[in-house]
């Protein structure tokens, strides 16, 4: 299997209400990608796309050829990933093995969402259809029930009062919005928020208030990865990917021996630390899926940077900040940045190699001598996916 590397990156700004399509969008973020590497669309052999609702956002199926055709991709095989929060990563990960195998050299991937164009009631709603439609969402559960849940089985299972609990949620918000104020892509880049804000906020799903849940966003990332000797060629600063892990889930009630750890995450993350050969205290950076606080405290500990019951000390204690055992998120994160769900996975990646790749010292979130990074994306409640990215100079 021979080395993959990521040579180009490219990120629209994540917004509410943007003006452009998910066509538009993706050739934004894919043009900056192939700039940066200085490579036109004769030289891309495959592209592979994360897209969730396309089809209820804009009436735009198959999105894939489109994107292709307006990127001067004449011809190429081009492939859409649905994997609800989780496509975009996963198209990263077909588009590794498709790159390590020796079938392409040069392939181009990313996401592209409009989540915001479907208005609240109709996106909480295509939203949940990534829950079991028979058992959960019929029932009328949606996402922010399925965490709340998750919550409150959290603060039951490993004796943490709901108060401290509370805090702790509290403080992994306050933290995404500190560095989203950094970040010039970010949905939410001008507004901090304060312990009390977040634990006074409107009541969303108990304990879950407003400012505990990521806003529906608009956006998108994309990347060029190639083949260790196409890399040489086009990049000083090439960045490997030295691990994937992908994992699935059954419905959250099948998931009752496991629950609040997903299980899934702690299969998928094993498969991608042994395939780099490293552990969870390897890792210099971590961009993971927040899309409620709750989320972010039990990830941590899944992913293996706290013990059950311990990952919202981390918090806590500033870990998970620059300079911290583990920074977490430096982007904002779902919370922050925003969360256009098929290009999610595209975003913590692009993240993660800019980071690596010592690119954002000016922003005032650069994690200094960062070699090793981890991106973990949760789709429904049921697929996950890890990449673990390393500097390659």
């Amino acid at each position: 299997m021979r080395k993959v590397a990521i040579v180009g990156t490219g990120h629209t700004d994540f917004v509410s209400g943007s003006p452009k399509t998910e066509i538009e969008m993706f050739c934004e973020a894919a043009a900056e990608a192939m700039g940066e590497c200085g490579i036109g669309p004769e030289r891309i052999q495959a592209l592979y796309c994360g897209n969730v609702f396309g089809d209820f956002a804009e009436g735009q199926g198959m999105i894939q050829s489109y994107i292709a055709n307006e990127l001067g991709l004449h011809h190429v095989p081009a492939t859409r990933f649905e994997g609800a929060c989780a496509s975009a990563t996963l198209a990263i990960r077909d588009a590794f093995v498709w790159v390590a195998s020796g079938f392409y050299d040069i392939v181009l991937v990313g996401g592209t969402e409009k989540a915001t164009a479907m208005g609240t009631p109709l996106a909480t709603r295509t939203f949940a259809m990534g829950t079991d439609a028979k058992y959960e969402s019929a029932a009328g559960l949606t996402f922010p029930g399925f965490f709340a849940l998750l919550a409150h089985l959290y603060a039951d299972r490993y004796k943490v009062p709901m108060e401290r609990l509370r805090e702790q949620m509290s403080l992994v918000s306050v933290q995404s919005h500190f560095y989203g104020t950094k970040n010039p892509h970010a949905q939410f880049k001008h507004k901090q928020v304060t312990v009390e804000q977040v634990s006074s906020g409107f009541l969303v799903a108990s304990p879950l208030r407003l400012l505990d849940c990521c806003p529906f966003s608009d956006g998108a990332a994309a990347l060029v990865l190639a083949s260790e000797e196409a890399a040489k060629k086009l990049t000083d600063k090439p960045v490997y990917i030295t691990g994937v892990g992908q994992a699935s889930s059954p419905r959250l009630s099948a998931q009752a021996p496991y629950v609040p750890r997903i299980r899934a995450r702690e299969i998928s993350v094993k498969q991608a630390y042994d395939m780099a050969g490293i552990g969870p205290s390897d890792v210099d950076i971590c961009e993971l899926h927040d899309c409620f606080s709750i989320a972010s405290i039990i990830a941590a500990e899944n992913l293996g940077f706290a013990e059950n019951g311990k990952g919202g000390e981390l918090w806590e204690k500033g870990e998970t900040k620059i300079g911290g055992k583990i920074p977490i998120n430096i982007s904002g994160g779902l919370k922050a940045k925003g969360h256009p769900i098929g290009a999610t996975g595209a975003s913590q990646t692009c993240e993660i190699v800019r980071q690596l790749r010592g690119d954002l010292a000016d922003s005032g979130r650069q994690v200094e001598g960062a070699r090793i990074g981890l991106v973990d994306t949760l789709g429904g409640d049921g697929i996950i996916a890890n990449l673990v990215l390393q500097a390659g100079w």
